[in-house]
């Protein structure tokens, strides 16, 4: 019996995929469905864009993509190729990860799907560990209420919940930082202690509730 569902987003830097640097050099987004593993090791690969950004013709002189084919609708091009090249995402798959979404933008890509029982959230994360630029943007359960805080639905406390959301719309968290501690304290109107000390409980808390098989 499946005892939890949850829904998961990866952000995914450095992929050596040929979408994401494809993205990279055009400077576009794509939007992609869930790739495809054939039997014969090739990726089936079906996205789309904007018209006009150059992207065909990158596409077409990398060796890695095969029978490239592409139509034209709503001004949007539809793309449909084989990739030789595996990329992180498949990693994910493999550990149980799945895709729901998939979008590419100037090099880096937001991966959404879902993982069924913590466990495998705990296989997935070790797998995003060993890879080099995956990063676990969010995590919730499937079907809790849309209203219900994230302080019910995991072990932190409300004023624990406010300053990882008040971190993290700060940048707080991103590489390279956008918001030091100490902005980040000044905003939710307590001291730099009191910010990191709830900082470091929410994530204790979070983290045990995620990986409760590490003692």
């Amino acid at each position: 019996m499946i005892r939890e569902c949850l829904s998961v987003e990866f952000e995914i830097e450095d992929d050596d995929c040929p979408l994401a640097e494809a993205t990279r050099s055009a400077n576009t987004t794509v939007d992609a469905s869930p790739p495809l593993l054939r039997d014969d090791g090739n990726v089936l690969l079906r996205f789309s864009t904007p018209t006009g950004d150059g992207l065909t013709e990158i596409l077409e002189e990398d060796p890695r993509i095969k029978y490239l084919y592409r139509s034209e609708t709503d001004e949007r091009y539809n793309y449909r190729c084989l990739s030789v090249h595996p990329c992180v995402v498949h990693d994910l798959v493999n550990n149980g990860f799945m895709v729901e979404s998939l979008s590419y933008k100037s090099g880096s890509a937001v991966l959404t799907g879902a993982v069924v029982g913590r466990e495998i959230l705990t296989e997935v994360m070790q797998t995003a560990g060993e890879t080099v630029g995956v990063q676990l943007k969010r995590v919730h359960s499937i079907g809790a209420d849309a209203d219900t805080a994230v302080a019910k639905q995991w072990d932190i406390t409300p004023a624990q919940e406010e300053s990882i959301k008040q971190a993290l719309a700060s940048g707080y968290f991103e590489i390279p930082r956008e918001a030091n501690a100490d902005e980040v304290a000044t905003e939710l109107g307590i001291s730099k202690t009191a910010f990191l000390e709830r900082l470091r409980r929410a994530q204790r808390g979070l983290f045990t509730e995620l990986f409760q098989d590490i003692g």
